[in-house]
């Protein structure tokens, strides 16, 4: 019986949040964690990890992670710069997330951008471009020249599984997420 009313309040939930997206309202979602993995390439250049990203209004912190745990960085990063850590000690200040991910990834990683695109959104900063599936998810996003196309693990699902943004300006660059939970 437990079981089957976890499995009604998670589809009613979804179906709460899915009536939301549709009509672009979004309630409390400036706080969230995820796990998953990503992959970027760009040209013949790529590296794939695991994360652990904790996001909130002020600050970020993503730890990155070999497929077998063992940490290979931990980036923090707020309005006042971003630093990154290595096991061994080395650490590496920039002034923001895309020059940070370009000197430490070799790929401009749009971080302040992923927050909101992560959960289907667009940054209220710039223009944007939105498809929507028939269930009012949204399916492809378009901003500051990149595309990011949502994949759903299920019809009653509300937040995307996976995500493929690409970059066509300059040297094409691609990053794929697949999200494993989210709290």
């Amino acid at each position: 019986m437990r079981m089957f009313l976890v499995q009604q309040r998670t589809r009613l939930k979804n179906r709460v949040h899915a009536n939301l997206a549709r009509y672009n309202i979004q309630i409390g979602t400036d706080v969230f964690t995820v796990e998953g993995r990503l992959s970027a390439r760009r040209g013949t250049e790529g590296g794939a990890a695991h994360f652990t990203w904790q996001h909130d209004a002020a600050r970020d912190r993503i730890e990155l992670a070999t497929p077998l745990g063992q940490t290979l960085a931990r980036l923090t990063g707020s309005a006042d710069g971003v630093r990154a850590e290595w096991p061994d000690g080395r650490v590496v200040d920039a002034r923001d997330w895309d020059d940070m991910t370009t000197r430490v990834l070799g790929v401009p990683v749009p971080v302040q951008g992923l927050a909101a695109w992560l959960r289907g959104q667009s940054r209220g900063t710039t223009p944007s471009r939105i498809e929507r599936d028939p269930r009012g998810r949204t399916s492809v996003l378009s901003q500051d020249g990149w595309e990011i196309v949502y994949a759903y693990a299920d019809d009653d699902a509300v937040r995307p599984a996976r995500l493929t943004l690409r970059y066509a300006q300059g040297e094409p660059t691609e990053v794929r997420v697949v999200v494993d939970r989210w709290d």
